[in-house]
């Protein structure tokens, strides 16, 4: 039985090595530089058509089929071509344009199919290829430029054989990383004869620049003597002064003795004077302590007894006002009590008087309103009466005029008689020429006004009854108007 386990066991370690070394045979990984392509069986990868036949893969790593698929490995390094072109410019000239290219492989799986189909055998020759493509545009596009061209704008030469390879290096699978033009050589010398007007500006503006730079450095040569004289000068100037200077440094050095002596009396009299200052101070001070001290003391004293005091007639005082202003605000609100209650018992008893006035003036209203029909209806009642009277004195006098008019001259007569007799009211005497016969004449007269005014009541009437007028209306005659008086002769008394 142990047999038997030892066998079992032996075979399944035996197996799983086994295991091991197939996985390990089959097990394929790609590195960050380069690409698998797996050929041996129909495989759909994205961006190209089906059934190219390979697998690419990259970055990772993937299982293969021994005997059935076949791996090999495309380089996705950088790679390097020299370029040397002999070209001919715009303007006929032979030049030999040097530059590199460097490119690579694309990383997409489109580019690295295609270049797998072109290179993946041949790798060795993709740097010849390449070469070949650009030297082909690189002729193209300088037989299009001219020398100047070259020389003034090598960014424009570059950028233009870029886009005329790129559609080349796509097909091809390949991209371009940098390409360089180093140098342009002219073997004819007509870019050195194109440089030598320049070369000549340049040397004429050394040669002026050199004399230029002589003149400065001669004016500077000048300057400078002249400043080496002005600095003798100087120099012997502050000699002489220098000179001036010991002789007086000398001068008072002889004087030293008699200078030194004044000036130790001036000492003595200084020393004297600041002893006498300060005598003088020290008495000053003497006196500010005996005298002025003591005075302030008191002055001190007398102004703070002061004002003690001040301050205590003043706290009396406001105590005192502040009293009189209690005193003031209690008797204050006490009148304001009063006048409030004041107003209190005026307002009620001038709302009592008011509705009194207000019954009162609404009984009178009553009362007159009341008096007014009364009148009102009297006035009526009277109207009523005098209509009816005027109306039955219009149907008399429609029936009998001359009996109304005889009547109204009969009520009115003794006014008519007046009215007559007013004429002699003013007369004081009268003389009758002819006496009682004149007398007599006279009132005659004035009596016989009555018949005359009967007469125009008449006239007047048949007038209006000529004219078709109605004979309704009123014709009171009120004092009928007596003729005109007649005059008399009177003589006066």
């Amino acid at each position: 039985m142990p047999m038997v386990v030892g066998v079992v066991a032996g075979m399944a370690v035996a197996a799983v090595l086994v295991l091991i070394g197939l996985f390990k045979l089959m097990w394929r990984v790609a590195e960050p530089n380069e690409a698998l392509v797996i050929s041996g069986s129909r495989h759909r990868v994205e961006g190209l058509e089906e059934g190219m036949g390979f697998r690419i893969v990259t970055g990772r790593g993937t299982l293969v089929m021994p005997g059935v698929q076949v791996v090999r490995k495309l380089s996705l390094d950088l790679n390097e071509t020299e370029l040397q072109v002999d070209c001919v410019t715009h303007q006929g000239i032979p030049l030999k344009v040097r530059g590199v290219v460097i490119f690579k492989v694309g990383d997409d799986f489109v580019s690295i199919a295609n270049a797998a189909r072109r290179f993946l055998d041949q790798q060795r020759m993709m740097s010849e290829r390449v070469h070949n493509v650009f030297a082909g545009h690189l002729r193209s596009i300088v037989g299009g430029l001219t020398v100047e061209d070259m020389i003034r704008d090598r960014e424009k030469l570059t950028g233009q054989t870029r886009a005329a390879c790129g559609t080349e290096m796509e097909k091809l699978g390949l991209i371009v990383d940098s390409l360089q033009i180093h140098e342009i050589e002219d073997p004819t010398g007509y870019i050195q004869n194109l440089a030598m007007p320049h070369a000549a500006a340049v040397q004429r503006d050394a040669r002026i620049a050199q004399a230029e730079a002589n003149r400065l450095a001669t004016e500077a040569e000048q300057a400078s003597f002249a400043r080496m004289a002005e600095a003798t000068r100087d120099s012997e100037i502050l000699q002489a002064g220098y000179q001036a200077e010991r002789d007086k440094a000398a001068a008072k050095a002889r004087q030293a003795g008699p200078h030194a002596e004044a000036a130790a009396r001036q000492e003595v009299v200084v020393q004297e004077t600041r002893v006498a200052e300060l005598e003088a101070h020290r008495r000053e001070q003497q006196l500010q302590a005996d005298v002025r001290k003591p005075a302030d003391a008191k002055a001190y004293e007398k102004r703070t007894l002061a004002e003690a005091e001040r301050d205590a007639r003043i706290s009396a005082a406001e105590a005192k006002a502040k009293e009189t202003e209690l005193a003031a605000a209690a008797e204050a609100t006490r009148v304001k009590t009063a006048a409030g209650a004041e107003a209190e018992a005026t307002k009620a008893r001038g709302a009592a008087s008011a509705a009194a006035t207000r019954a009162t003036g609404e009984a009178e209203a009553a009362a007159a309103q009341a008096r007014g029909l009364a009148t009102a209806e009297a006035t009526k009642a009277q109207g009523l009466a005098e209509a009816e009277a005027i109306k039955a004195r219009a149907a008399a006098l429609a029936e009998n005029q001359e009996a109304v008019v005889a009547q109204q001259l009969a009520e009115k007569w003794p006014e008519i008689v007046q009215a007559g007799a007013s004429a002699f009211g003013n007369v004081d005497n009268m003389v009758l020429l002819n006496g009682a016969d004149g007398m007599a004449d006279v009132f005659a007269k004035a009596l016989t006004m009555g018949g005359t005014g009967l007469g125009l009541a008449r006239q007047l009437l048949s007038s209006m009854n000529q004219n078709g007028q109605p004979a309704n209306g009123t014709s009171t005659l009120n004092g009928a108007g007596a003729p005109p008086s007649q005059k008399v002769p009177v003589e006066g008394a």
